[in-house]
């Protein structure tokens, strides 16, 4: 018997799932940790929490399966795209670790489309000018935090940190690589203009490598901890999202993923680096001859949590009390009204926004309310507009896919809605398929595992680990409800972009009030 390990290092926990050598998971092990959010714009973690949560996740899964030390084949990595931390001359963290959720760079990000060709840059690294990247945190750095900056040997994601701390060196996949916004998709290296604009060398960042890369003779007090051989093959790996496409077997030509966790995202897999005329798409390596386009939200489950706190108390208290889960008792709420929400729309920004818009000053609203509209009515709308929003992504995918779209697969916590997964199918008006397997990141990172190690020749293995457990077709009735909703939907959000700046201005200005008098 071998094993198998794929670790997701995520924003909210590590999880760490053990396959048997037929691909049957034997055991999956999770570790939260907490995001640090002082400010509305703030968004960090503890890198040493993360190391030691993916130490912990493997050494549990490993007790869990029985695994001897000698039986784990090899360790392969997903890991969530974009952060930031900031390493000194003695190789210690002098920040935490910036997440993509952070938007105190939001200036920055502006300056840089504004004052330094954003859209080139874009074209040339594939990822949008946005707080979320590396990109624009360290111009922030640079410019607000200049003693942080000046003490600087290596700026590096979360992934570049625990492969330092387990094998002592700097390396980042090519996967992670093209979500920096420093790195030239077209080249496979660091861009020479963009570093120049950043004031940093190449030595101050990590050794880029495809991600079927693996690492052997890691130190061996971690190894003895997770209780694997010292030798075990640790696989670098690739981001989350380009690792979730592979994980539900939508690699072909055509082929689409829908996830929506906490966040959100729509992707397709092509053969060549490809990017948007408009810069709303991102375009990532899954290795190096092979790439995902696509567009992330901020806005996905994170909506649904907060319509269940602020709309659903009581009902939620109750659920609890019963022991039903309480998103089942918004569901069966937000079944009692029809498609379109009888014209009440809502537009989910609670976050500002990635793609399409790529603005952290767009803000969430309610439109066309009237006396008529009640809660279930403000439910339903928000589960309609997180997915009117993944639409007009979808959208702009549709103009750079090499092929049709013959196939839409959808993964995430959402996928236990039977009424979110049919909603999809009605807006997207495509039949859509929800894999049996929901740990898809981390099969992902085993298939491609399987291929670095040459246990595999190609991907072609993963359909038979991902079986389908729903199927959903269109319904005629919805379709046309939400062809005549939608325009409105796309249209209001065009039509608000000067008032968002305003709005978000005055949020952040009595953020600072309210933290300026919590101080005193």
């Amino acid at each position: 018997m071998t094993f198998m390990i794929g670790v997701d290092i995520g924003t909210t926990s590590t999880k760490a799932v053990i396959y048997d050598d037929e691909g049957s998971i034997k055991a999956v092990h999770h570790v939260e940790y907490p995001l640090h959010t002082p400010t509305a714009d703030t968004a960090e973690q503890d890198p040493d929490e993360i190391f030691d949560a993916v130490i912990m996740a493997i050494k549990q899964v490993v007790r869990e399966a029985g695994a001897a030390k000698n039986e784990v084949a090899f360790v392969s990595f997903s890991s969530a795209m974009h952060s930031l931390i900031v390493m000194d001359d003695n190789n210690t963290p002098i920040t935490r670790s910036i997440t993509w959720a952070d938007n105190r760079s939001h200036h920055y990000a502006k300056k840089i489309n504004e004052e330094y060709d954003g859209l080139s840059i874009y074209h040339r690294t594939g990822t949008p000018i946005h707080p979320m990247s590396p990109l624009s945190k360290i111009l922030w750095l640079k410019e607000e935090q200049p003693e942080v900056f000046k003490q600087a040997k290596k700026f590096i994601g979360i992934k570049e940190f625990v492969f330092y701390k387990l094998f002592n060196r700097y390396v980042i996949d090519y996967s992670l690589a093209s979500a920096t916004g420093l790195f030239n998709i077209h080249e496979l290296k660091f861009d020479k203009d963009v570093l120049k604009l950043l004031d940093i060398d190449e030595s101050e960042l990590s050794e880029a490598v495809d991600t079927t890369t693996y690492y052997e003779d890691m130190d061996r007090k971690y190894a003895e901890m997770m209780g694997i051989d010292v030798s075990t093959p640790f696989v670098i790996g690739a981001s989350d999202g380009v690792l979730s496409n592979l994980g539900v077997d939508a690699f072909k030509p055509g082929e689409v993923a829908v996830t929506i966790g906490t966040s959100g995202a729509i992707r397709t897999v092509i053969d060549h680096p490809k990017t948007d005329k408009q810069g709303r798409l991102f375009c990532y390596a899954l290795t190096k001859d092979q790439w995902v386009i696509g567009g992330p939200v901020n806005n996905g489950g994170i909506v649904l949590r907060w319509i269940r706190d602020e709309f659903a108390a009581s009902e939620t208290e109750t659920a609890k009390r019963l022991g039903v889960e309480s998103y089942e008792v918004l569901m069966k709420i937000a079944e009692r009204v029809p498609a379109g929400s009888n014209g009440l729309l809502f537009h989910p920004y609670l976050a500002g926004e990635r793609a399409p818009h790529w603005n952290a000053d767009v803000r969430g609203s309610f439109f066309g309310l009237t006396l008529s509209h009640k809660k279930e009515h403000m439910i339903r709308a928000a589960l309609e507009g997180v997915i009117f929003n993944l639409y007009s992504v979808f959208i702009a995918l549709n103009v750079l896919m090499d092929e049709p779209v013959n196939s839409l697969k959808a993964t995430g916590g959402f996928a236990k809605s039977g009424l979110w997964r049919q909603m999809m199918a009605d807006i997207f008006e495509h039949q859509l398929i929800v894999p049996e397997s929901h740990e898809s990141s981390c099969l992902g990172a085993i298939a491609l595992g399987q291929v670095a190690l040459g246990l595999k020749g190609d991907f072609s293995h993963i359909s038979h680990m991902v079986g389908a457990s729903f199927e959903h077709e269109p319904t005629f009735d919805h379709v046309k409800i939400y062809r005549e909703i939608l325009p409105l939907y796309i249209n209001l959000t065009q039509s608000l972009e000067e008032n968002y700046a305003a709005i978000a201005a005055f949020q952040r200005r009595h953020d600072h009030l309210q933290l300026e008098q919590q101080e005193l």
